[in-house]
């Protein structure tokens, strides 16, 4: 509700018969429209292992969809903006793909077909809430020892052995072979061309983290024939240098590759939270650009991404691996020429673990709130934001108390869309003020994705984000409990706004009451 005692009804159908209409461009007072927050506020879903969805294997196709609903619902309830949905664990598919099979967290059998299509399903929610959903891929990893089954015969450890390397107890596509990562890259583009997602991310396995025999000796990624190829066709690099290259060379591909396609669809990146040890001065621990060959920082630098969400798993106090020194060191290197954001993963999972308090993670929030050049953060994982009431209501008492939109990207172009066009419909039937709107006249070419409401009651402005198959809002007949103005602006594809269509509320009712004035 956005005032108490006013009764506000979405409505999706036809006006009544016999209203009154009135212009809404009649003149006005001058108002002041607030500006809306513009903050990234996301959650991981997580479907390896079934983490966060589904709850587990063989459901039904209507309890799987009944699930993923909950999680849509509390993210609106929570006034998150974006959900990023892993559809693509292991080299399977959340998706209807001709590429790779159906993924054994559906159904508990790779390659069976659930009967229906997650994320046709997933983005079509989304939307419906005015959510953005994220596809979240993870581009070599081939299997995952969870799984606990059989590969279907498409999957490509079956259908291109030669790219896939045993590593422990997981497969792994050897990013050291272009083939293997033209094959990922067409995986993920194949997605962004057939549906209507708002992002594309991976997360942080590119090469894998190392692991050890028994006897603690650090066991070598098993791509030594794909190296010395390299070096027979004259390579020159050495093997470290090697590896971070051919990462490098995915991601800058990968956002070139999505550009082309919908320059629109934002591009992100969430690399272990460390870049190196001593960057800032005090920080220590796993070396990311050593051991899994992950440059994170010349992404950034270069712009192959629209959002790098570094995973900041620490809490603020721990001074080896400081939650706010390495959120500024991580914003101090997206101020140069290619502005990009850092919109850093925190681990709400340790709250539902019981290991933090709810207050870190609000503290989190706060930390990146209160520095200029921050805006926004993602939550792992959305089960904790399920079952933990005591942080849903301090995010909703505390940072999250309003909706806001997702910031823009100025260095993808676009265009904003026109104001919408308001009628004001004064039925006589209840006496009731109904407000309709649609895209200005040159909108067509931008996808409108939410609009925006904002109304002001007694100086005190209220914001609402409505999706965009939603075109009306009706008031009840009080006079003395409407909002004197509401304010309508459209947001695009490209998280563009356009400028508002401010309604004086109080005019359209005296309007409405003066006989002299007809009906238009």
């Amino acid at each position: 509700m956005f005032f108490r005692d006013i009764l506000i009804t979405l409505l999706l159908c036809t006006l009544l018969m016999g209203a009154t209409r009135l212009s809404a461009q009649e003149a006005t007072p001058t108002v002041d429209v607030p500006l809306v927050p513009r903050e990234f506020r996301a959650v991981w879903v997580a479907t390896v292992d079934n983490i966060d969805w589904p709850s587990r294997r063989g459901l039904s196709a209507d309890q799987q969809k009944a699930e993923l609903i909950r999680i849509l619902d509390k993210a609106v309830q929570l006034h998150l903006n974006a959900v990023i949905l892993q559809v693509r664990p292991a080299c399977d598919a959340f998706y209807r793909s001709s590429i790779e099979p159906w993924s054994i967290y559906l159904t508990g059998h790779q390659g069976e077909d659930p009967g229906y299509d997650p994320l046709a399903f997933a983005i079509e929610e989304a939307h419906k809430r005015g959510l953005q959903l994220h596809a979240w891929f993870n581009p070599f990893r081939a299997y995952h020892p969870s799984a606990h089954g059989p590969l279907a015969p498409n999957h490509v450890a079956h259908t291109h052995p030669e790219w896939v390397r045993h590593y422990g107890d997981m497969l792994w596509l050897d990013p050291g072979d272009p083939n293997a990562r033209a094959y990922s890259l067409s995986v993920i583009l194949d997605v962004v061309r057939r549906y209507d997602i708002d992002g594309v991310a991976i997360d942080d396995y590119f090469y894998p983290y190392p692991i050890s025999d028994k006897n603690g000796h650090e066991i070598p990624f098993p791509d030594q024939s794909t190296y010395r190829r390299y070096r027979q066709q004259g390579g020159t690099l050495d093997l470290a240098d090697w590896r971070r290259q051919n990462i490098n060379e995915f991601v800058k591909q990968l956002y070139l590759g999505v550009k082309a396609i919908k320059p629109w669809v934002l591009v992100g990146v969430s690399p272990f939270g460390i870049w190196r040890p001593g960057y800032p001065e005090q920080i220590q621990g796993f070396d990311a650009y050593n051991e899994i060959y992950c440059d994170s920082r010349l992404w950034l630098r270069k712009g192959w991404l629209d959002y790098l969400s570094p995973q900041l798993y620490w809490p603020i106090e721990k001074k080896a691996q400081s939650y706010p020194a390495l959120l500024n060191w991580w914003l101090a290197q997206c101020q140069g020429d290619t502005p990009r954001y850092v919109w850093p993963s925190l681990y709400t999972g340790r709250v539902g673990d019981g290991a933090w308090p709810a207050s870190e993670i609000v503290h989190q929030i706060e930390i990146a709130a209160n520095n200029p050049t921050s805006d926004g953060c993602v939550q792992f994982s959305m089960k904790t934001l399920l079952a933990n009431k005591n942080l849903s209501d301090a995010l909703l008492n505390g940072p999250y108390a309003q909706p806001a939109l997702v910031p823009s990207c100025p260095w993808l172009g676009g265009s904003r869309p026109d104001k919408p066009c308001v009628q004001v419909e004064t039925a006589s039937a209840d006496n009731g003020i109904t407000l309709q709107w649609y895209e200005g006249s040159s909108s067509s070419s931008n996808l409108i994705q939410v609009w925006v409401v904002q109304m002001r009651q007694q100086a005190t402005w209220q914001t609402r984000i409505l999706p965009a198959d939603c075109h009306m809002l009706t008031f009840a007949s009080d006079a003395k409990q409407l909002p004197d103005v509401v304010a309508i602006s459209a947001v695009n594809n490209y998280n563009l706004q356009s400028d508002p269509a401010v309604i004086y509320i109080p005019q359209m009712v005296a309007h409405k009451n003066d006989p002299s004035h007809g009906t238009r």
